[in-house]
């Protein structure tokens, strides 16, 4: 679809603006990994944390996502692949706010995490949220493995669809080898380190 009939207008408030207002830069840290590897949860702990600083921060994960903004997208590689696209975009939006994004999603595919890194630039760190597939099976809380081990599932990442493993991560975080607060700690260092100016 083209656009060229469609101006982008900008207002007396830009994004430098909202940084010094914040006190702090914004950026997109997108957590990818295995379902059951702990991204979600990571994310959740280190938005609060720093929303306890006094910082903006959001997260974007699929359940948030799947029940608005996706709500008409399956899960065949071309809906997976348009979920994030537009996951991508609504992220610069928030990063043009001020706001620190925490994005949690599987994102198995090294093509679509390069669409969105492209989409972002250096605004985007990826974090790579590693842990055993056993392990992660062992924490199905949702039962999402068993049913895909069962069949009723298809396509489901790990199992009977693939998973890219990052080559080059910003950050890797090993959920199998430290607690929960290690990897929040870890992964809310890393945050500060590159939203906060020196």
């Amino acid at each position: 679809m083209s656009c060229k009939n469609i101006a982008q207008f900008r207002g007396w408030v830009c994004r430098k603006d909202r940084e010094r207002h914040n006190s702090h830069n914004a950026a997109v840290f997108w957590f990818t990994g295995l379902s059951g590897s702990g991204k979600s949860t990571i994310a959740h702990a280190v938005e609060k944390r720093l929303f306890d600083l006094g910082m903006r921060a959001f997260v974007f994960d699929g359940d948030n996502v799947r029940h608005g903004l996706s709500r008409n997208l399956g899960f065949s590689p071309e809906d997976r692949t348009e979920n994030l696209r537009r996951i991508g975009e609504v992220t610069k939006l928030f990063v043009e706010s001020g706001t620190i994004c925490l994005c949690a999603f599987i994102t198995p595919l090294a093509a679509d995490r390069k669409m969105v890194r492209d989409a972002l630039g250096r605004d985007y760190h990826e974090i790579f949220v590693s842990c055993p597939l056993d392990v992660c099976e062992s924490r199905d809380v949702k039962g999402y493995y068993k049913r895909a081990r069962a069949g009723e599932i298809t396509n489901y990442t790990g199992i009977s669809a693939p998973y890219d493993v990052p080559e080059s991560p910003s950050l890797i975080v090993e959920t199998a080898l430290l607690s929960l607060e290690e990897s929040v700690d870890t992964v809310l260092q890393y945050v500060l380190r590159n939203v906060v100016p020196a």
